[in-house]
């Protein structure tokens, strides 16, 4: 069966059949719900703090519609977006020395993310969408003669990213660091306030795109660095960052992410938990655009 292929291809242990069964398929109901009652392509986002296994998850969600539900559909990564080593190093330039280092809002080209949900689900029938690669073994963006082609329009995108559908944060809660890289490089929250005020314009934007969005919510913040470091050796071979550079990387991404645990579980219209052990724990299901209000 494609599921126990496309597991062994992924290097995923055995019980994860389980999570296909218990949380990807309920959810792909969802979306075919969803679809149906809107009557056109629709967008779902895919929120995971970095490490949480959002990726994989869009992946089987994606395969699931296809195979199992008969719909089109197709996995764009927010990580796909971030700009490349010359544009962040003008931004750093411009802006905040900090903005070198891709991760933060900010550092994505929120214009191009517009432009490819608007072509993926509004094109007519034929067109063909290139999708942008980032390859985070150079931290450069691959160039466009190495990007993916999707036949458009798809009846559903899931925009997966570890900060997709994030909301600002209040002025008066930027004031104090949240970390050692805030503490010494963000001095005057020069750096979280630019990385706010994108959440607050064009991030809004791009985000307002969003038909329903699903978190994975992870026990804790310190689970990051765990994760992380499992998914580094896993993507580079281990030849990627080590266990200190991977905390010290993992401080840009500490803030919005404490932030995002503590105020999406109010908006989000599916939460899926996760334990300690890394495997999926629980569902909450909200209601669902076009759902009857089960208060």
């Amino acid at each position: 069966m494609w599921i126990e292929e496309l597991r062994l291809a992924e290097k995923l242990p055995a019980g994860y059949e389980a999570t296909v069964a218990e949380y990807v398929a309920p959810l792909a109901e969802r979306i075919c719900t969803l679809r149906e009652h809107l009557g056109r392509p629709i967008v779902v986002g895919i929120n995971g703090a970095p490490g949480s296994g959002k990726s994989t998850f869009a992946l089987f969600l994606a395969e699931w519609l296809q195979r199992e539900s008969g719909l089109s559909a197709v996995s764009l990564s927010l990580d796909d977006l971030y700009l490349g080593k010359h544009a962040r190093e003008e931004l750093a330039e411009k802006s905040h020395p900090l903005l070198r280092t891709r991760g933060v809002p900010g550092t994505h080209d929120v214009a191009l993310g517009q432009e490819l949900l608007q072509e993926l689900t509004e094109q007519s029938e034929g067109c063909v969408v290139r999708l942008p690669v980032f390859n985070k073994a150079t931290d450069d963006r691959l160039q466009q003669s190495e990007w993916r082609s999707i036949a458009a329009p798809v009846d559903v995108v899931l925009f997966e990213g570890w900060c997709v559908g994030a909301r600002p944060q209040r002025d008066v809660d930027l004031r104090d660091p949240v970390n050692a890289l805030e503490a010494q490089d963000d001095t005057n929250g020069r750096w979280r306030s630019f990385v706010n005020n994108n959440l607050r314009i064009d991030y809004a934007e791009l985000f307002s795109r969003l038909d329903a969005l699903v978190m994975l919510r992870i026990p804790s913040f310190d689970k990051v660095f765990e994760w992380r470091e499992l998914q580094e050796h896993k993507l580079l071979g281990g030849s990627g960052m080590n266990a200190a550079e991977i905390r010290h990387f993992m401080m840009y991404f500490e803030r919005l992410t404490r932030h995002m645990l503590a105020r999406m579980p109010d908006y989000a219209n599916t939460i899926i938990d996760l334990d300690d052990a890394h495997d999926t724990s629980g569902m909450v299901n909200k209601n669902w655009p076009g759902e009857p209000d089960s208060s």
